[in-house]
């Protein structure tokens, strides 16, 4: 769950409910003395020094857990993601993959048995040495096994089964798949971890506690460019450069450049606004009601807002179709009715939210497909949906609701007024307005909506742990490059298959048969026929709409001038290790 998020609307959340559309204008960068640049990635990036910095930027919220293997959300992947490295990475220019902790590797003739030999001289941020044990212990005692509840097995199951870890030697590894498995490389990005560290909690069956919120800092190792210095819950986060790092540029200059980052703990974006414009924030993810005020200020300090493109985030409504959940059964029955969620559906108006809410800077959303990802996407995999109140009325009626006792809110064919409590996280602008929005609409079809904006991370808590007593919730999703990580959301056995989740066995046929494209699909080594069982899959979860999509925005970052080395991209930054802070 989770990606960057974007924060803006302001006050203008409140009179939503009571304007019609065509008497509210978005702000527009038409116009605005300000330019949106956009990044331009060179060949290689400048050689520099390293410096004390410090590259400040801000948190929307506190981490959940500083343990990679249970992360769920964003807040606390932005904590940790840079303290762990895996056998290989991603470069977000070329999307390829590059050595990490493996510096090479070889497949056999039948594509299931691959070699990783791995990189020496790395330490762990304690300076215990790394060896193939720590890859050994990482894949079969914390991934891979049954006992520990982590997200990262679903993307490391091959038709449902595990592969086989071997050490070959102290720096080299063997992996056996049960059959070939086409996105194989890609999920050793997972962070590699500590033997000496975890195996403890993995032997006393307490990982779920291992590297919790309230662990001293210096206990959580990795093999990452950084490592964790200070916590303090609701304030600061910050890390200091990893003395042991491998990596040095063309001239032995050991990286990152950046020696010390400092994370600011702001849930409020428009506090978080007001000490970019101070300058004691350097990089900020911006809103188009932002781009005002930034426009307004541009004179006083040297600030660029850069535009990264569409992202490959989506934002949408679902609904808790978990007859396992906590609530009530003839509440969950509306939800599984498919005639109710395509209702719901024509009544998004997703082009005025896009020009409403974003300024114009987003692309309506009907599936779980962007136009970031250029491998999967075109214009015509999903049919536009309507904004057809009409049409809604009319699937609401086929499907029994109707207002029985007149008191202009419908009722189900068993007399239970149709009302639900829509949620979703607490400060974040956009997804606020995007509920006053639907809030209106909904209600003029008859459907009663209390709107409930709560904390990012127990509404996370909320929607992913029992009883599921959630009904209904505005939230995004971060995307991937390769749709096989993020089929934890798709199949149905996912932990994150979110109006259902961990289903012993398919629900529906059309969720058994999104299964099976997505199984066929890992072991397709053709990329064009990949392609095509991903978008069959995505089609049916289009037909189903079993979650509602609303809208992709485009990723602007507002940024200080004195960075070099700057190149962000919506797949994360292109030589980051590289970048600096002029004094």
């Amino acid at each position: 769950m989770g990606s960057s998020f974007y924060f803006f609307l302001g006050v203008a959340v409140s009179i939503l409910a009571f304007l019609p559309f065509y008497l509210l204008r978005s702000p527009s960068p038409e116009g605005l003395n300000l330019t949106l640049e956009k990044v331009e990635l060179p060949e290689r990036p400048l050689l520099g020094k390293p410096t004390e910095g410090p590259l400040v930027v801000r948190l929307a919220s506190d981490p959940k857990t500083l343990n990679p293997a249970l992360v769920q959300e964003t807040s606390s992947s932005a904590v940790i993601g840079d303290l762990f490295s895996g056998l290989v990475k991603v470069d977000p220019k070329t999307l390829e993959v590059e050595p990490d902790l493996a510096v090479r590797w070889e497949v056999d003739p039948s594509g299931r048995t691959w070699t990783f030999y791995l990189r020496r001289g790395v330490r762990w941020h304690d300076g215990e040495p790394f060896t193939a044990d720590d890859v050994v212990f990482t894949f079969n005692e914390v991934y891979l096994n049954p006992e520990v509840p982590t997200p990262v097995r679903d993307t490391l199951l091959v038709n449902g089964k595990p592969f086989k870890v071997e050490k070959v030697d102290d720096y080299a590894v063997r992996f056996v798949l049960p059959e070939r498995f086409a996105p194989f490389l890609r999920t050793l990005t997972v962070a590699v971890l500590p033997e000496h560290k975890l195996k403890r909690f993995v032997d006393e069956g307490t990982f779920l506690s291992a590297w919790n919120v309230n662990t001293p800092p210096s206990e959580v190792v990795g093999t990452g460019p950084y490592r964790l210095k200070v916590y303090l819950k609701g304030q600061r986060v910050e890390w200091e450069a990893n003395p042991y790092y491998y990596e040095t540029d063309e001239r032995g200059v050991r990286l990152p450049y950046l020696r010390r980052k400092v994370g600011l703990i702001i849930p409020d974006p428009d506090a978080a606004l007001v000490k970019f414009l101070a300058g004691e924030v350097h990089l900020l993810g911006v809103g188009p009601s932002q781009l005002l005020t930034l426009a307004a200020r541009a004179g006083e300090r040297p600030i660029k807002v850069y535009d990264l493109g569409p992202t490959p985030s989506l934002t949408f409504l679902v609904f808790n179709q978990n007859p396992e959940s906590s609530v009530p059964d003839y509440k969950v029955r509306w939800f599984r009715n498919e005639k109710f969620r395509w209702a719901v559906s024509h009544a998004v108006d997703r082009r005025a939210i896009v020009n409403l809410v974003y300024g114009g800077l987003a692309t309506p959303l009907y599936g779980p497909v962007t136009p970031a990802n250029a491998w999967l996407y075109s214009e015509d995999l999903f049919e536009p949906i309507d904004y057809d109140l009409r049409r809604a009325r009319e699937l609401l009626r086929e499907a029994g609701f109707e207002d029985r006792d007149g008191d202009g809110y419908l009722e189900d064919p068993e007399g239970h007024r149709v009302e639900i409590v829509l949620l979703t996280n607490a400060g974040n602008k956009e997804r606020e307005a995007i509920g006053s929005i639907l809030k209106r609409d909904l209600e003029r079809l008859g459907i009663k909506v209390h709107f409930q904006p709560l904390d990012f991370n127990n509404l996370v808590r909320l929607l992913t742990s029992p009883p599921y007593g959630w009904e209904a919730v505005i939230i995004g999703l971060t995307g991937s490059v390769d749709p096989h990580f993020g089929r934890n959301v798709w199949c149905s056995w996912g932990s994150l298959h979110m109006w259902y989740p961990l289903q012993k066995k398919p629900s529906t046929e059309w969720e058994a048969e999104v299964d099976r494209l997505f199984e066929e699909a890992a072991t397709e080594l053709d990329p064009e026929r990949r392609k095509e069982l991903y978008r069959r899959a995505f089609r049916i979860v289009y037909e189903k709409q079993p979650m509602i999509f609303i809208a992709t925005p485009r990723e602007l970052v507002a940024a200080q001038t004195g960075l070099k080395n700057f190149y962000p991209t919506v797949w994360g930054f292109w030589k980051e290790l590289y970048l600096m802070v002029e004094d």
